[in-house]
Protein backbone atom coordinates (compact mmCIF):
# COMPACT_ATOMS: atom_id res chain seq x y z
CA UNK A 1 0.00 0.00 0.00
CA UNK A 2 2.58 2.53 0.92
CA UNK A 3 4.19 1.97 -2.89
CA UNK A 4 0.96 3.25 -4.36
CA UNK A 5 1.25 6.47 -2.50
CA UNK A 6 4.97 7.02 -3.21
CA UNK A 7 3.75 6.55 -7.11
CA UNK A 8 1.28 8.49 -7.08
CA UNK A 9 3.21 10.99 -4.98
CA UNK A 10 6.05 11.03 -7.33
CA UNK A 11 3.70 11.00 -10.67
CA UNK A 12 1.69 14.42 -8.98
CA UNK A 13 5.55 15.75 -8.35
CA UNK A 14 7.01 15.25 -11.88
CA UNK A 15 4.21 17.51 -13.79
CA UNK A 16 4.66 20.34 -11.34
CA UNK A 17 8.49 20.40 -11.73
CA UNK A 18 8.49 20.19 -15.54
CA UNK A 19 5.96 23.45 -15.37
CA UNK A 20 7.80 25.27 -13.59
CA UNK A 21 10.54 25.03 -16.16
CA UNK A 22 11.31 28.63 -17.68
CA UNK A 23 10.90 28.85 -20.98
CA UNK A 24 13.92 28.01 -23.20
CA UNK A 25 16.46 31.08 -24.43
CA UNK A 26 18.79 29.18 -26.67
CA UNK A 27 19.13 30.45 -29.89
CA UNK A 28 20.21 33.83 -31.32
CA UNK A 29 19.66 36.97 -30.30
CA UNK A 30 19.60 40.73 -31.94
CA UNK A 31 20.54 43.28 -29.38
CA UNK A 32 18.27 45.96 -27.90
CA UNK A 33 20.74 48.58 -29.96
CA UNK A 34 20.95 46.33 -32.90
CA UNK A 35 25.01 46.52 -32.89
CA UNK A 36 25.40 42.77 -32.28
CA UNK A 37 23.71 39.44 -32.79
CA UNK A 38 24.65 37.51 -29.72
CA UNK A 39 24.58 33.31 -29.28
CA UNK A 40 23.38 31.46 -25.90
CA UNK A 41 24.01 28.02 -26.16
CA UNK A 42 24.60 25.04 -23.77
CA UNK A 43 27.66 24.94 -22.03
CA UNK A 44 27.63 21.60 -20.12
CA UNK A 45 24.83 21.54 -17.67
CA UNK A 46 24.08 25.61 -18.03
CA UNK A 47 23.69 27.87 -20.82
CA UNK A 48 26.13 30.65 -21.42
CA UNK A 49 26.27 33.63 -24.50
CA UNK A 50 28.85 34.80 -27.11
CA UNK A 51 29.24 37.40 -29.11
CA UNK A 52 27.89 35.71 -32.78
CA UNK A 53 28.69 39.19 -34.84
CA UNK A 54 29.09 43.35 -35.01
CA UNK A 55 26.83 45.00 -36.79
CA UNK A 56 28.86 48.00 -36.72
CA UNK A 57 31.76 49.63 -38.04
CA UNK A 58 34.41 48.06 -37.01
CA UNK A 59 38.50 49.40 -36.32
CA UNK A 60 40.78 47.52 -39.04
CA UNK A 61 41.35 43.99 -37.49
CA UNK A 62 37.94 43.58 -35.62
CA UNK A 63 36.97 45.38 -32.59
CA UNK A 64 38.52 44.57 -29.45
CA UNK A 65 37.79 44.58 -25.67
CA UNK A 66 39.52 47.65 -25.00
CA UNK A 67 37.58 48.72 -21.76
CA UNK A 68 38.06 45.78 -20.01
CA UNK A 69 39.13 46.50 -16.43
CA UNK A 70 42.22 43.75 -16.87
CA UNK A 71 44.60 45.48 -19.23
CA UNK A 72 45.45 41.59 -20.45
CA UNK A 73 42.42 40.99 -22.09
CA UNK A 74 42.27 44.42 -24.16
CA UNK A 75 43.55 42.79 -27.02
CA UNK A 76 40.31 39.95 -27.06
CA UNK A 77 38.40 40.50 -30.39
CA UNK A 78 34.83 41.06 -29.14
CA UNK A 79 33.28 38.76 -32.05
CA UNK A 80 33.04 35.47 -30.16
CA UNK A 81 33.59 36.69 -26.67
CA UNK A 82 31.43 35.26 -24.04
CA UNK A 83 29.34 37.46 -22.44
CA UNK A 84 27.05 35.18 -19.83
CA UNK A 85 28.40 32.20 -18.19
CA UNK A 86 27.14 29.79 -15.15
CA UNK A 87 23.45 30.84 -16.44
CA UNK A 88 20.76 28.45 -14.49
CA UNK A 89 16.99 28.04 -14.42
CA UNK A 90 15.88 30.41 -11.96
CA UNK A 91 11.68 30.22 -11.31
CA UNK A 92 10.33 31.81 -14.37
CA UNK A 93 13.74 32.77 -15.83
CA UNK A 94 17.51 32.45 -15.71
CA UNK A 95 20.62 33.81 -13.98
CA UNK A 96 24.32 33.76 -13.80
CA UNK A 97 27.33 36.12 -15.08
CA UNK A 98 27.49 38.78 -17.25
CA UNK A 99 30.06 41.00 -19.05
CA UNK A 100 29.31 44.21 -20.82
CA UNK A 101 32.47 45.04 -23.67
CA UNK A 102 30.83 48.39 -23.97
CA UNK A 103 31.29 49.30 -21.03
CA UNK A 104 33.93 46.89 -19.47
CA UNK A 105 31.62 45.56 -16.80
CA UNK A 106 30.49 42.24 -14.92
CA UNK A 107 27.23 42.20 -13.67
CA UNK A 108 24.81 39.68 -12.38
CA UNK A 109 22.63 38.69 -14.98
CA UNK A 110 18.72 37.42 -14.69
CA UNK A 111 17.07 36.22 -18.08
CA UNK A 112 13.46 35.61 -19.06
CA UNK A 113 12.22 34.80 -22.68
CA UNK A 114 8.80 35.35 -23.95
CA UNK A 115 7.86 34.64 -26.99
CA UNK A 116 10.74 36.33 -29.77
CA UNK A 117 11.58 38.92 -26.89
CA UNK A 118 14.56 37.96 -24.06
CA UNK A 119 14.33 40.54 -21.29
CA UNK A 120 17.30 40.87 -19.35
CA UNK A 121 18.10 42.81 -16.16
CA UNK A 122 22.15 43.18 -15.30
CA UNK A 123 22.63 44.65 -11.39
CA UNK A 124 26.21 45.67 -10.22
CA UNK A 125 25.62 46.17 -6.21
CA UNK A 126 22.24 47.60 -6.37
CA UNK A 127 22.46 49.56 -9.78
CA UNK A 128 20.37 47.84 -12.25
CA UNK A 129 19.56 48.05 -16.01
CA UNK A 130 17.09 46.01 -18.44
CA UNK A 131 16.99 45.52 -21.85
CA UNK A 132 15.06 43.63 -24.54
CA UNK A 133 16.42 42.07 -27.25
CA UNK A 134 14.81 40.06 -30.05
CA UNK A 135 14.67 36.49 -31.69
CA UNK A 136 16.78 35.95 -35.15
CA UNK A 137 16.43 32.43 -35.13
Amino acid sequence: MFHIYLVALVALAVPAAAAAAPVSIVGRWKTDDGKGIVDIVPCGAKLCGRIHRLLIDQPAGGQRDERNPDKSKRGRMVVGLRIYWDLIADGAGWRGQGYSPEDGRYYRAHLRAKGNKLTMKGCVAVFCRTVTWTRVS
